[in-house]
């Protein structure tokens, strides 16, 4: 792996394809978390700009809030339930998020998310 981009596997997206792709890698994580936009990423890699960035965005972030709710989840145990509220929260932000992520997709603009750890480049 040299740190080029991938060669495309299929002819390039029409726009509004890569519009369609780019609002699923938003919003199915709520039904299915990281699977959905991990898959998308790596089928359409290399065949618009577009579906994969907001896929890797997608999945960056459903990769951080899943290690948050973890670790919100583990202080909601250590503390005996006082903190038993955080980790629904993280979730709910979540959830809003990848809403709020897939209306900006269907826009047309580049989403980012506001907090995200971006493991995938």
């Amino acid at each position: 792996m040299s740190g080029y981009p991938a060669p495309p596997v299929g002819p390039p997206l029409r726009p509004e394809d890569e519009r369609t792709w780019a609002v699923l890698a938003h919003a199915l994580p709520l039904l299915v978390s990281f699977v959905a936009p991990l898959v998308i990423w790596l089928v359409l890699r290399g065949r618009g700009p577009y579906v994969e960035h907001h896929a890797k965005e997608s999945l960056n972030f459903q990769i951080t809030v899943l290690g948050t709710a973890m670790v919100t989840t583990v202080a909601a145990v250590l503390t005996f339930g006082l903190l038993g509220f955080l980790p629904y929260l993280v979730l709910v932000a979540g959830a809003v998020l990848h809403v709020v992520g897939a209306v900006a997709a269907s826009r047309g603009e580049w989403f980012r998310y506001p907090v995200s750890v971006r493991l995938v480049r």
